[in-house]
C-alpha cells in the first residue's frame, strides 16, 4: 500500500486564525475560473465581455457557497437541520454539497444573465467549461483534510488514513474524483467548447459527463455515515443524486442538437434562418 502524506490541513495559523487548505483550494479555484473566463471572453461568440468576468464570477461563487451549503443539510443532514436550523450557518463545523451548489449556479446565472441581457442557455454554456478545475481542487482538499476517503481495498495503491478510526486501507477516492471530475472533465469540455456549439450542448455535456463520473466514483467511495447505502442495499445519496443529472444530460443534449442553432455573438443569439430561429 502507498504511505498517506501526511499534511497539516492548516495552511497557515495566525493565533486563533487557521486558514485551512480546503479554503485555499476553493480560493484557487475561483482564481482559475476567472483567467479562464478572461481568455473565453475574447471569443468573438462569447456571451460575456472581459469587463463583465469579475462579476460573474463573484456571483457564482456566492452560488456555490450558498447552494453546497443549503444542499448538504437538506440532502445529507436533514434530521440535523431540522432539530437545529442554526446549524445551517455553523459553515466551520464542515459540509458542502456539490448538487447543492449546482443548484446555487444555476440560480446565480440566471439572474446574472438578466443583468448583462444574454440568456441563461448561452450564460450556463460558457460558465460550465470554468467549473472542473474547481471541482478537481476542492476534492484535492477533501484529500488533505482526510475526509471523503473511498472504502477498504487490498488495491496496492490504497493507503491508511491516519483520521481514520478503523485505520483500514482504503482507496483514495478523493483523487479519483480529482482526476475524473477535474482533470478529464475539464479537457473534454475545453476542447468540446473551443468552437461554438448548439445552445445548452456544453452545460449538457457538463451536466452527463459530471453525473457519469460521480456515480462511477461512489462505488469506491465510503458512504456518508449517517445515511449510508440505500436502494438495493448498494446505492449511496451521491449515486441517488446523480440520476437526475446522467438523464437530464442526456435530454438536454438530444433537444439541443435537434432544436437550438449555433451562437453568434453577444448573448449567443443564433442565425434567425438557423432551425426556424429557435430561442
Amino acid at each position: 500500500m502507498l504511505t498517506y502524506p501526511e499534511i497539516n490541513p492548516v495552511a497557515v495559523a495566525i493565533g486563533p486564525l487557521k486558514v485551512h487548505w480546503y479554503g485555499l483550494m476553493y480560493l484557487g479555484g475561483f482564481i482559475a475560473a476567472w483567467w479562464l473566463a478572461l481568455r473565453r471572453s475574447r471569443k468573438p461568440w462569447s456571451p460575456v465581455i472581459k469587463s463583465e468576468v469579475e462579476d460573474m464570477i463573484l456571483y457564482c461563487a456566492i452560488g456555490v457557497v450558498v447552494g453546497g451549503r443549503i444542499g448538504y443539510m437538506l440532502f445529507y443532514n436533514l434530521p440535523e437541520l431540522l432539530a437545529d436550523p442554526l446549524s445551517l450557518f455553523r459553515v466551520w463545523e464542515g459540509g458542502m454539497s456539490f448538487h447543492g451548489g449546482f443548484v446555487g449556479v444555476m440560480l446565480a446565472a440566471t439572474l446574472y444573465a438578466r443583468k448583462i441581457g444574454t440568456t441563461f442557455p448561452a450564460l450556463i454554456d460558457f460558465v460550465a467549461p470554468l467549473v472542473p478545475i474547481g471541482l478537481g481542487l476542492g476534492r484535492i482538499g477533501n484529500f488533505i483534510g482526510q475526509e471523503l476517503w473511498g472504502r477498504p481495498t487490498d488495491m496496492p495503491w490504497g493507503m491508511v488514513f491516519p483520521r481514520d478510526p478503523e485505520q483500514l486501507v482504503r482507496h483514495p477516492s478523493q483523487l479519483y474524483q480529482a482526476f475524473f471530475e477535474g482533470l478529464v472533465l475539464f479537457a473534454i469540455l475545453w476542447w468540446f467548447s473551443s468552437k461554438p456549439r448548439p445552445r445548452l450542448a456544453v452545460g449538457g455535456l457538463f451536466v452527463l459527463l459530471y453525473g457519469i463520473f460521480r456515480f462511477m466514483v461512489e462505488f469506491v467511495r465510503e458512504p456518508d455515515a449517517q445515511i449510508g447505502f440505500e436502494w438495493f442495499g448498494w446505492m449511496t445519496r451521491g449515486q441517488e443524486l446523480c440520476l437526475p443529472m446522467i438523464a437530464a444530460g442526456i435530454a438536454i443534449l438530444i433537444w439541443s442538437y435537434r432544436t437550438q442553432p449555433l451562437p453568434q455573438g453577444r448573448g449567443g443569439q443564433g442565425n434567425s434562418a438557423a432551425k426556424g430561429g429557435a430561442q
